[in-house]
Order: structure tokens, then sequence, then C-alpha cells
């Protein structure tokens, strides 16, 4: 009987979110977002308003003519000047994927999934003054056959 209860508890708590409200799903989702349209409209304002200053990105490219990836690393600042020129000429198409898949949100912290034109990136999310910052980025380029 105490099992059953147990198992009870754990499933109201799993399916309430632990306390994550439906706007904080959304504004996590919307932080996200913001980030993908950052590059995609070249709009760096949008990428200062989603990336919290102390963002750590890092990650893993295959650069043209190699077969195996290479480590990558960027800073805030970096981010949004690449905003400022990533698709300046407008070659990135408008059916570009923009796709977010939000793991889990607790009222301080947020873990996402993002899949962009450069590739995937697994994101954390934190709370700043009741704003939904991008702190941590792990990402790499699309996947591809053939590279280590």
């Amino acid at each position: 009987m105490k099992t059953l209860g147990i198992v009870s508890l754990v499933l109201i708590f799993t399916a309430a979110g632990f306390g994550q409200s439906s706007e904080d799903r959304a504004a996590v989702k919307q932080a996200a977002l913001d980030y993908i349209e950052a590059v995609y409209n070249v709009n760096p304002a949008q990428a200062e308003r989603s990336v919290h200053p102390e963002l750590v990105k890092r990650g893993f490219f295959v650069k043209r003519g190699e077969t195996s990836y290479s480590p990558h690393a960027m800073t805030f600042t970096e981010l949004v000047e690449l905003a400022k020129t990533y698709n300046a000429r407008g070659t990135i198409p408008k059916d570009a994927p923009k796709e977010v898949v939000v793991f889990d949100v607790v009222d301080q912290t947020a873990s996402v999934k993002v899949t962009a034109v450069w590739g995937i990136d697994y994101m954390h999310l934190a709370k700043y003054d009741g704003k939904w910052k991008i702190i941590n980025i792990l990402w790499q380029s699309p996947p591809k056959a053939g590279v280590k």
C-alpha cells in the first residue's frame, strides 16, 4: 500500500511538471526561437534579448574539405556579432529548420534542443530577473556520413 502511495505521488508531481507553469514553458521556447531568429533574420537585438552575457557556447563542425569534426567556442559578444552577419545576404531559405523541443522546465532552470540550419544545439536556460536566458549551448553541425 505504501508503494502505491509513493508511486501515485511521483506520478502526480511528474504530471504537474514539478511546478513549471505554462507561461515559463512558453517563455523558454520563445527564448530559443529568438536565438534562431536572431541569426536567420539578422537581428542581433533578438540574440541580446534571449542570451545571457555570460554565455558559454561550445561545439563541433566539419571544416570544408575535412573529414573530422573540429571544436569551436563562442562568447556572447561573438554570437551577437554572428547574428549581424550570418544571413546578411539572405541565403538561409525561408523554410529552414526552426525546431525547439523543450525537455524540462523547473522554476529556475530549463533544458532545450534546437534544430536549425547550422545543426543541433542543446541548451540550458536560467531565469534571471524573471526572464529566461540561454546560458550554456553544446552544438554540432548536421551529422554527415563518413565523418569521424
